[in-house]
């Protein structure tokens, strides 16, 4: 810690103590550490003029199909105008399908379509290749640690709706 950087805690040595000075090292690193996720996906969208909005709606109406509307919004905590805005986009694209509920006709359930199952499938190529190279770099005691203090970070109704989406989807 010589040079003000965090040094990694050796094997069996842990922080018991963080200085406010490891918690913003932390914070800017999840900064960095998020463009750099978001970059592989932001390039393939941006010759779509799509953003990360579209990329979300899409990751998460692959990873539930037949989602509500109602639900996506509660995932994704955006407006209703805003979530409007990007399904009409990927629907008028051909990515998306809209359903109207079996049960209650104000539902409107989401599909990908088989273009929109493409393209998920290609951003998230493109994400898990990142996080597979980072993951095996780490080991798995420090992958185990990165998904505590990721669940630990949720607030209780987000790990709830995380908690939901893992349990209901292979």
């Amino acid at each position: 810690m010589a040079d003000g950087r965090m040094m990694a805690p050796h094997s069996g040595e842990s922080l018991l103590f963080l200085t406010d000075e490891h918690l913003r090292q932390g914070i800017e690193a999840m900064f960095f550490a998020y463009r750099g996720f978001t970059a592989d996906p932001d390039r393939i969208l941006a010759d779509m003029a799509y953003g990360r909005a579209h990329h979300r709606a899409i990751h998460f109406i692959n990873r539930a199909p037949g989602t509500t509307v109602n639900n996506l919004l509660n995932i994704l905590g955006v407006t209703k105008q805003s979530l409007n805005r990007v399904l009409r986009t990927l629907i008028a694209d051909g990515l998306v399908q809209s359903r109207v509920g079996r049960n209650d006709k104000r539902e409107r359930h989401l599909y990908l379509t088989d273009e929109g199952r493409a393209l998920e499938q290609e951003l998230s190529d493109a994400q898990r290749a990142r996080m597979r190279l980072a993951f095996r770099t780490a080991g798995p005691e420090a992958v185990a640690g990165f998904r505590t203090v990721l669940e630990a970070m949720m607030d209780p109704e987000m790990r709830e709706s995380f908690d939901r989406l893992r349990d209901s989807c292979p």
